[in-house]
């Protein structure tokens, strides 16, 4: 058995303060254990209990004034309160450092799969500045066990998700996330194996972090940190806090068990609602009418005009091709000077006040609400930590330039974490989705606001005279996680959707905590290019962001439309996600083949339930640009035991056939397969499925099968 540094069953909650009735008592409503046999709730009930036991005991670290901190041991906990609903336990626990300074230790249990995770805040709660506050370690914990590996994936960017499996004996694996924007070059989620089991691992922020495995024999030693260089004093009243740091413990060393256990529980406990009633958010499509103007189209939605749309709009509704969302995106706004945008989308944001001259009287209105009788709902692109020419913007605005600090190309970051900046910005988004009929909020961030970050905190240093580095970062992280809710809110409060569209250059800013707010609806920028790097994608994100999009054309540019006549089944295919953004131009396209894209997105109908199930990758991951061989994912509910398998022959492969073995399936049943192209139906046991697989043969490159499995 495995050596676990964890502490098991340390369950002295009337000691500590809380009833071990009121935290493990059986009631009505309350979730049970799930029956995944690779989980493994002791573990993390054990750790918790520790926590409940001992709050002094968390696993982080710190410099105060000088001098080094572990944990929590040897300050006055003034208060401890222990909490339970249906889905966990929560613990809150608050020591008084010094009279200046507290800490909050705010933990919590979910009582299904066993995930634990815990975020502490600092807060001056005096009348003086504290000490020095630096070297904030997230998380500062040992793992036992042997053979130890990293598995994971890159980020997005220049990594495109790739992914890694990388023993770490007597190693240093390391991690630094530097740009300000989290998941654009690293990506912190880490599976952990060591010993005879794992540890799923993941940091909540959305700024700059590191994170560093260190093994020596048969202990494996993760400590994380936040806002990167962070050294600070804190003024009255200020508030900072460390990352959300995320455990999963599982048993095992399987890595498809351990990825569909984190995928189930993200799915019921890490995403947000899809209204107010708490509605979980099914698989949906969205598509944008900006590649239908006939219009010039740098990117965005920079050509549509208030005449452009409808001709759109009656094709689709004509055709039986209506998305769920009608996605527009950067280019509808008003310049700094007031001034209407012909082309520059990047350069001119800022206003988020709508463009009359794009969209005179209350034409985008009548545009939204056409949409909305089609059955389609709006999301609409803003982009608020960035602004431009920030003297027009304040001139015409009401904007305060002290809010900005300047970044790069006319770009200034605006800075969330000022009070009087984060209303303003809210108050001009809700303000322009409130009136224009608009459902969903869409973010993007295509700027690094590190360097005006430092900045800004230099200026808090002259005007101080005191250390305040990575003060800005923090309080700005936090702004923009209250701008979120604060529109989520807004958008509850008045019917609309209680989620939104997270983007940042694409895939840069995809931390859990994020998450829990927002979905990628397109998770990276690059997935608008090739089928290969789509795949490769897939068998690496999937892992560990079940609920996500990518686009449905194929290109050699980002920003190009998609082959002219529509995208192919093979391409279609390669885009099955729970958000399936349909590219095409609709009405421009004369060669736009309407019975094949009513296939296409029809297919993915047919499947879409099983997307958000069990993922199983059958062939290893592959490089973006490596297209030489074969792709199968097969979709799982493990519920219904109903299947689908993916089989790609990609373009330059030659291999004509494939064996996919189904080890997933229950070797006692028998199945219907049902080849999806052809008809051909065949019965086979889950026994034989697993051992000699079915074959697949494919007698051209860039080709695909699919093939529905049904119990009998």
């Amino acid at each position: 058995m495995r050596k676990i540094v964890f502490t098991l069953f340390c369950f002295l909650f009337l000691l500590a303060g809380c009833s071990e009735g009121d935290m493990f008592k059986s009631s009505k409503g309350v979730v049970s254990p799930t029956d995944r046999p690779c989980a493994d709730f002791q573990t993390g009930t054990g750790l918790f209990g520790k926590w409940v036991e001992d709050p002094a005991s968390v696993p982080l670290s710190f410099v105060y004034g000088g001098e080094a901190v572990r944990g929590l041991q040897g300050f006055d906990l003034l208060s401890k309160d222990c909490g339970s609903t249906a889905s966990g336990k929560s613990l809150k626990a608050v020591f008084r450092i010094d009279d200046n300074l507290t800490a909050t230790l705010e933990a919590f249990l979910n009582n299904e799969f066993g995930e634990l995770e815990y975020t502490l805040w600092f807060e001056n709660t005096g009348s003086a500045p504290s000490k020095a506050l630096s070297e904030v370690n997230s998380v500062s914990l040992d793992f036992h066990g042997s053979d130890p590996v990293l598995r994971g994936c890159l980020g997005d960017h220049t990594n495109k998700y790739a992914d890694y499996q990388t023993p770490l004996r007597d190693t240093t694996v390391s991690f630094v996330s530097t740009f300000g924007r989290a998941t654009h070059v690293y990506f912190p989620y880490f599976d952990l194996v060591h010993g005879d089991g794992g540890t799923l691992l993941a940091l909540g922020w959305a700024g700059t972090w590191s994170a560093e495995f260190r093994s020596e024999g048969d202990v494996t030693s993760w400590t994380a940190a936040n806002c990167l260089g962070f050294n600070t004093v804190l003024l009255p009243g200020e508030k900072v806090r460390t990352a959300l740091v995320v455990m999963l413990p599982y048993k095992g060393r399987d890595r498809d068990d351990a990825t569909n256990l984190w995928r189930e529980w993200f799915l019921k406990y890490n995403m947000p609602s899809a209204d107010a009633k708490g509605t979980p958010i099914q698989p949906f499509s969205t598509t944008c009418f900006a590649s239908d103007t006939g219009l010039p189209n740098s990117d965005g939605s920079i050509s549509e005009r208030f005449y452009t749309w409808k001709r759109t709009l009656e094709r689709l509704v004509y055709e039986d091709v209506v998305p769920d969302f009608r996605w527009f995106d950067a280019g509808w706004y008003l310049d700094p000077r007031g001034k209407t945008v012909p082309s520059d989308w990047y350069g001119t944001v800022g206003s988020w006040e709508l463009d009359p001259v794009k969209w005179p009287g209350k034409t985008f209105l009548e545009s939204n609400e056409a949409c909305h009788e089609a059955g389609m709902k709006v999301l609409v692109w803003f982009e608020p930590e960035s602004v431009c020419d920030v003297d027009d913007l304040a001139k015409n605005f009401g904007y305060n330039p002290e809010w900005a600090d300047y970044y790069w190309r006319n770009r200034y970051t605006s800075n969330l974490g000022n009070r009087d900046c984060l209303e303003w910005t809210l108050g001009r988004i809700t303000k322009m989705m409130g009136e224009n009929g608009v459902d969903l909020f869409r973010e993007d961030n295509n700027s690094n606001p590190v360097k005006a970050w430092k900045a800004f905190d230099a200026k808090e240093a002259e005007k101080t005279d005191m250390p305040r580095t990575g003060i800005t970062e923090n309080l700005a992280i936090q702004g923009h996680y209250e701008l979120w809710d604060r529109i989520i809110d807004f958008c509850a409060n008045n019917g609309k959707c209680t989620f939104r569209d997270n983007c940042a250059s694409g895939g840069g800013r995809y931390d859990i905590e994020s998450l829990r707010r927002s979905l990628p609806f397109m998770r990276s920028d690059y997935d608008r290019t090739t089928t290969a790097l789509r795949l490769s994608m897939t068998t690496s994100f999937n892992r560990w962001v079940p609920f996500h999009g990518a686009n449905t054309k194929e290109s050699e540019d980002e920003l190009e439309p998609g082959v002219a006549g529509g995208s192919t089944f093979y391409i279609t295919r390669a885009s099955w996600l729970p958000v399936y953004n349909i590219s095409e131009v609709f009405t421009h396209d004369v060669e736009l083949d309407y019975d094949r894209l009513r296939a296409t997105f029809g297919e993915w109908k047919k499947y879409n339930h099983l997307l958000v199930k069990d993922m199983y990758p059958l062939t290893p991951w592959h490089k973006p640009e490596d297209d030489s061989s074969w792709t199968a994912i097969a979709w799982h509910d493990r519920e219904t035991d109903e299947a689908v398998l993916q089989a790609f022959r990609q373009e330059t492969c030659q291999e004509p056939e494939y064996t996919a073995k189904l080890g997933f399936l229950d070797s006692s049943r028998r199945y219907t397969l049902t080849n999806e192209d052809t008809g051909e139906t065949l019965v086979k046991t889950g026994a034989s499925l697993a051992s000699e697989g079915i074959k697949i043969n494919l007698p051209e490159p860039k080709s695909s099968a699919v093939w529905h499995i049904i119990p009998e």
